[in-house]
């Protein structure tokens, strides 16, 4: 017989289990805001051991949500099937501690009235997740917000930004979940709770009809996806036939305005990427195109000490022919693109010596990369891979731009949930700051959306081919473009100030 305790336990792991059904392929958004509102109906219930409830639940959330991990070490880091396992296990279960907050937040600050325990529940959430964007270089992923693309709340995205509409609909969710609970007990209908959930429905009203962006103009693109093969794509005798694949899919194409390749498209380093893209250079101009592509940049240093390697290597975005700039890769992804602790892990399995693992960080501010369309200049914020699940970061570097792009290889996630997660991230970002984005991958998922978040086109994944289509420069800025997370930080700091100062007076709240 299982005590109370464990019971609580094992369904806070289930309804973690469950919340990445909310989220990309799937979209099932009401299961996941169901699945956080469980959790508080458990913490505010339960007797104890609320820091391990809900690290219980973070260890079902990320067991279920970042499964594909498993994909990248085992499929492509050729760990044997147990050692992949132990590792994925050891990864979900630290990130399953950012679920303390939450259960240290209730378990410090419980008080018998409901609708203050769901307010400190709600806070604790968001601040988790924004703990999720820095902290050890973050892992912004699986945030509310995310799953809510396509869901009543996607208005909010452009005024609070992810982080803030996550704090929103869990906000409604659980003064919900109180009313409910009222009335099913036969007990007064509490005035906070239909405040908690009348705040953010009147909001999504309030702010359902606003334009905040308009288009400048309307351009073709034509973003390949080449469809390489993991095991073949930094082999150097294959190169040619690489370069020559993406040749041979864009050759139909010269005549777009923008054309896009994906994260290292070209695999070739030193004199012989300078040959690939001196030609790429010199077609794109004669056909009036911007070309961006994702390639290797090396960085030579002639002062560089006989103990110091003479040269750094950057993941970056070049902009050629009438495009103009080039972009490195700053949120570089522990042991894709740099192995923690090499030192000491390098050599020990071959996950450890992944192929352009060894990457450096570019700077954090950079220039945008500039394009030239029908006589007029737009730039292009990019986020390389990962950096689209910054919001913080592409928010800046979209300040001045008309239209992002990102620049992706999802073949490390194999048929996983994980590709079809990155891309409703990028939809997110693409909300947020009121812009339209070109998102070229390897193997999938290729495709444009609109500034509103919508899937406007889409090449099948796993395929090769050209996703040709029509995207718009915007201008204007959203609430969430020029303000960031600074109002729902304020929000925020006035709930914790407000309940602190009421709970201070009465000896409780």
């Amino acid at each position: 017989m299982l005590t109370t305790e464990w019971r609580n336990g094992l369904l806070a792991l289930l309804l973690g289990a469950v919340f990445p059904l909310g989220f990309a392929p799937l979209g099932w958004w009401p299961v996941s805001l169901l699945s956080a509102a469980g959790l508080f109906l458990i913490l505010n219930s339960a007797q104890g051991g609320l820091l391990r409830l809900a690290w219980f639940y973070g260890l079902g959330k990320y067991l279920s949500g970042a499964s594909w991990i498993y994909v990248s070490i085992h499929e492509y880091g050729n760990a044997s099937p147990l050692l992949a396992a132990v590792l994925v296990l050891l990864f979900v279960a630290t990130l399953a501690v950012f679920m303390s907050p939450v259960g240290w937040s209730l378990q410090r600050f419980r008080v018998a009235t409901p609708w203050v325990n769901g307010l400190i529940f709600c806070v604790a959430w968001v601040v988790a997740e924004w703990l999720l964007t820095w902290v050890l270089t973050g892992f912004p992923w699986l945030f509310i917000g995310y799953s809510l693309t396509d869901s009543p709340f996607v208005g909010l995205l452009p005024v609070v930004g992810a982080l803030g509409t996550s704090f929103l609909a869990l906000l409604g969710t659980v003064g919900a979940t109180l009313c409910l609970r009222a009335a099913w007990r036969s007990l007064p209908m509490p005035k906070a709770a239909l405040v908690m959930t009348g705040a953010p429905i009147a909001l999504v009203l309030a702010f359902l009809p606003w334009q905040w962006v308009t288009p400048l103009g309307q351009y073709s693109a034509a973003i390949v996806q080449g469809n390489v093969d993991q095991a073949i794509k930094w082999d150097a005798d294959q190169r040619s036939v690489i370069v020559n694949r993406y040749l041979s899919l864009s050759e139909p194409h010269w005549s777009a305005d923008t054309l896009v390749w994906p994260e290292f498209a070209l695999t070739a380093y030193g004199a012989e990427a300078e040959r690939v893209t001196a030609a790429l250079h010199t077609r794109a101009q004669a056909s009036d195109t911007n070309v961006v592509i994702g390639a290797p940049r090396v960085e030579w240093s002639a002062a560089a000490k006989e103990d110091e390697p003479r040269y750094r290597i950057f993941n970056a975005a070049i902009g050629l022919g009438l495009a103009n700039g080039l972009v490195t890769k700053h949120h570089l992804v522990p042991f894709g693109d740099y192995v923690p602790l090499q030192d000491w892990l390098r050599g020990l399995i071959e996950f450890f010596d992944l192929p352009m693992s060894n990457a450096s960080r570019g700077a954090a501010r950079q220039s945008n990369v500039v394009l030239t369309l029908g006589g007029n200049s737009a730039e292009a914020a990019i986020g390389i891979c990962y950096e689209i699940a910054y919001g913080q970061s592409m928010r800046q570097r979209a300040q001045n731009a008309g239209v992002l792009m990102t620049l992706t290889n999802d073949t490390w996630f194999g048929r996983s949930i994980g590709p079809h997660q990155h891309m409703q991230i990028a939809r997110v970002r693409a909300i947020e700051n009121g812009r339209w984005l070109l998102r070229a991958a390897n193997d999938g998922v290729t495709g444009v959306v609109d500034h509103q978040g919508r899937l406007r086109g889409q090449l099948p994944q796993f395929t090769q081919g050209v996703l040709v289509t029509e995207y718009q420069i915007m201008q204007g800025t959203t609430p969430y473009s020029a303000l960031g997370d600074w109002p729902l930080f304020v929000m925020l700091l006035a709930l914790c100030v407000g309940l602190g100062y009421r709970m201070g007076i009465t000896g409780v709240a």
